[in-house]
């Protein structure tokens, strides 16, 4: 078996990324109005950056597999899944914690929590799909559909604090039109490592999760030809 070298040198840049931005997190100033909270920016617009990554990667991998019908893609589309909905959640935990001191309530009905809620059930439901349908081929056919119609979810989702205006502040980072960052820029360069950070740790617990998805399905065929052995046998044994 060929030794795998890509994966543990992801890991360990990872590492590294994320230690290079805890320090830096740790070390930017406190914020004039917001004290030591403005140090959640670093970790939970990462969060959300992280959580649109994976379901854009979802959508992607769920559209290779369409064209191509090679199950390396719905793997992929399966792993980046996972990855995005532990991420949005990690993103409402961030957001509430943010939310408590700032706005009084950890949680309101706004556009832009509401819609990210949302995106829980959307794949919270394509990861439900995955388990009910038992053939390989119709399963990741069915879940590459509903992984690309679940995309429409992150342009949606960003322009949600512009298209309806609720208490949650607008894009730190606004990428239409023109580019703006909306904080003190210390901050900007300290989120920028973050978001590098995470997107390294995205890379790798796709890899990680892909290669555990991949012997999983070795397995199941495995198991699979096993039972259609044994009943050929029993159909073979009963004639004669």
């Amino acid at each position: 078996m060929k030794r795998d070298l890509i994966t543990p040198l992801l890991g360990g840049a990872t590492l590294i990324a994320l230690v290079a931005a805890v320090i830096l997190g740790l070390s930017a100033p406190l914020d004039v109005n917001q004290g030591s909270l403005v140090r959640l920016m670093f970790v939970h617009v990462p969060s959300a950056w992280l959580s649109y990554l994976a379901y854009g990667g979802t959508g992607l991998f769920g559209l290779l597999y369409l064209i191509r019908r090679e199950r390396r893609w719905d793997r992929l589309a399966l792993s980046s899944a996972e990855i995005g909905v532990l991420f949005t959640v990690a993103t409402i935990v961030g957001g509430m914690l943010w939310a408590k001191p700032t706005w009084g309530t950890y949680w309101v009905w706004d556009a832009r929590l509401t819609t990210t809620a949302l995106s829980l059930v959307v794949y919270g439901a394509y990861l439900l799909i995955r388990t009910l349908i038992d053939d390989p081929e119709r399963r990741a056919r069915v879940s590459a559909v509903v992984g690309l119609v679940g995309t429409l979810y992150v342009p949606v989702n960003y322009m949600a604090v512009e298209w309806w205006r609720g208490v949650h502040q607008t894009q730190t980072l606004k990428l239409l039109g023109k580019v703006r960052f909306d904080a003190a820029p210390i901050y900007g360069w300290v989120l920028l490592v973050a978001t590098l950070a995470f997107t390294l740790l995205y890379l790798y617990l796709l890899r990680v999760r892909a290669i555990l998805a991949a012997r999983e399905e070795a397995r199941e065929e495995l198991e699979l030809n096993s039972e259609l052995g044994a009943v050929s046998s029993g159909v073979g044994v009963a004639r004669g």
